[in-house]
């Protein structure tokens, strides 16, 4: 019992954020227009509030949730992957890569239907040249998973600064960097299959192994012990993780400190048992990114990018990861 109340909170959690960001915007909607919106059996308020709730902001919120809990679940393997409280999800790379993808794209003038997986590819083509570095240190395979991972980041790092320099000032550079920014103002409704299929899958498995994730604390012999192969274990968490970030930047840009941030506040809710902090991450980081989504669409008449908000709460907050890990140190 004591295990299910704090996720049943952040399940009311996530579904208040949902009807918060349901209601607010520009054109404003009251809980009992969303309700005859939603409700089919009640009376429509007519067609523009159903508009604006199914092809503009349920589209958005949904991706939103997704792509939150997403980059704050790969946030927390990583840290417990690492044994570190400060390791942030990109740690592979893939966000630089899948970047890069998406500003290739915009520079050779692909449609917007392109970007997303492009980027996507990209993203995936980072993890698998990770994954192929690794093995070139077999009895330390994580450790060149890392390394490999820095090195391809950077690689792609200046690769998207040189797409940058050599794109167009006046129409697509104002595009690939406001996509850089991070936002969720590209998003469409054919966008939610895929965004869901491509973060559901990697998110049930690694929630589903999250009582292996808890092995990981322990020393190797004693994982042998209960039948668990750590590295194997590290290796495919670490893919899987970086398979979400991959994805999510793919479709939102690049979208900082959620997966820092998050993953602390959800320990701090539910304690070190990622059986349940996993799921609660995820619920937490959805909600979170649907709040900040919310006031990045309606705190101004244009719209803020939402990489600048996450970085503005984020930054903060690592400052005082910082002091509290030299007290603990100390």
């Amino acid at each position: 019992m004591a295990r299910i109340k704090p996720i049943a909170i952040l399940i009311a959690l996530s579904l208040l954020s949902f009807l918060i960001a349901l209601s607010m915007g520009h054109y404003s909607l009251s809980l009992s227009e969303i309700a005859r919106v939603l409700l089919p059996f009640l009376d429509s308020p007519g067609r523009e509030a159903e508009a604006v709730v199914y092809s503009i902001r349920l589209p958005r919120i949904i991706s939103s949730f997704l792509i939150g809990g997403a980059l704050s679940l790969s946030g927390l393997v990583f840290q417990a992957i690492f044994h570190n409280p400060l390791v942030s999800p990109d740690v592979l790379g893939s966000s630089n890569a899948s970047a890069f993808g998406a500003a290739l794209a915009m520079l050779m003038g692909l449609g917007s239907y392109m970007i997303s997986p492009i980027a996507l590819l990209f993203g995936v083509l980072s993890i698998a040249l990770s994954a192929l570095i690794s093995k070139c240190i077999p009895h330390n395979q994580l450790l060149a998973l890392v390394l490999g991972g820095i090195m391809i980041g950077s690689i792609f790092s200046s690769l998207t600064s040189f797409v940058k320099l050599v794109a167009d000032p006046i129409d697509t550079l104002p595009a690939i960097t406001y996509f850089l920014m991070g936002s969720l103002s590209g998003i469409e409704r054919g966008d939610i299959g895929y965004l869901f299929i491509g973060i559901a899958l990697p998110a049930i498995f690694i929630i589903l192994l999250s009582w292996r994730i808890n092995v990981l604390s322990l020393p190797d012999d004693e994982s042998k012990s209960l039948g668990v192969n750590t590295r194997v274990l590290r290796i495919v968490l670490s893919v899987l993780s970086a398979l979400l970030v991959a994805i999510s930047v793919s479709f939102s840009g690049m979208i900082g400190w959620v997966g820092l941030v998050i993953p602390h506040i959800a320990r701090m809710l539910t304690g070190e048992d990622h059986r349940i902090s996993a799921p609660a991450s995820f619920l937490l980081g959805g909600s979170y990114l649907i709040l900040i989504d919310t006031i990045a669409r309606t705190i101004s008449s244009s719209e803020i990018p939402i990489g600048i908000l996450t970085s503005l709460i984020g930054a903060p907050f690592f400052l005082f990861l910082i002091f509290r890990e030299g007290k603990r140190s100390a």
